[in-house]
């Protein structure tokens, strides 16, 4: 009979063997997305320079103040729009590798909530891209002294854009890390109600420090983090008070 160290050393590295297999071919799938979309980067980058370009006057456009800066801001865009694609394969991958170790009752949860996190974090990046972006841009844009020409460096285009993607795109996951305090048991949902205005107090400071530094961004991104955490707590008490009647 093999000895119990060589039975965990054998687990381990299988565990290891199959981590690095799903690694890989997530790996290979988000290769493959980059290079489909870097063969389009200039269709990629109209696509998010749209919102700016309809604000500007006819016959302006964005410049680039790095020699390099029109051949590698494309390909960074389009790697970081490969990842936004690949990430419900690469969560299903680790999804893969984790499901054995959990008990029945955590699947049963945790799959669902696993494919609302993507929908939610897309339905985030769409609400920035077709609501807030235009919005701030607008905002901006008119904001400027009439003798100052607007010339936006794609570069910093591109991470003023990105940033608003991913803050939307985490600020609609509060429902989903809502509903896990409530569902594991670390807060009742009377208790997170309770504590409404510190946590309105909470995502005001936050949105302080993740949007731009003007007042009109903050509430821009403070005022959805508070309807999704409502929304997070009446997901909790559904769930919560369908468990108590079974």
């Amino acid at each position: 009979m093999p000895e119990p160290f060589e039975l965990s050393s054998q687990s381990f590295f299988s565990h290891l063997s199959e981590l690095r297999t799903r690694l890989m071919r997530a790996m290979t799938v988000l290769v493959l997305i980059f290079i489909g979309l870097a063969w389009n980067d200039e269709r990629l980058f109209e696509f998010l320079a749209q919102p700016l370009l309809r604000l500007l006057p006819a016959g302006s456009h964005l410049v680039a103040t790095d020699v390099t800066a029109s051949f590698m801001a494309p390909l960074r865009l389009s790697f970081l729009a490969s990842l936004f694609v690949a990430m419900p394969y690469i969560l299903f991958e680790l999804w893969g590798f984790i499901a054995p170790a959990l008990y029945r009752e955590e699947k049963r949860i945790a799959l669902p909530l696993l494919v609302i996190s993507c929908l939610l974090f897309y339905a985030g990046v769409a609400f920035s891209y077709v609501v807030i972006l235009p919005t701030v841009l607008h905002f901006f844009t008119h904001a400027a002294p009439q003798d100052v020409q607007l010339m936006t460096d794609i570069n910093h285009y591109i991470n003023f854009a990105m940033k608003f993607f991913l803050v939307f795109g985490l600020a609609f996951e509060i429902p989903v890390a809502t509903f896990l305090l409530i569902w594991i048991g670390i807060f009742s949902a009377d208790e997170l109600a309770a504590k409404r205005r510190y946590i309105i107090v909470g995502n005001f400071f936050i949105a302080m420090f993740l949007a731009p530094p003007d007042a009109f961004s903050m509430l821009m991104l403070a005022i959805p983090m508070c309807l999704m955490f409502e929304a997070g707590l009446i997901a909790g008490r559904l769930v919560r008070r369908r468990s108590d009647e079974d």
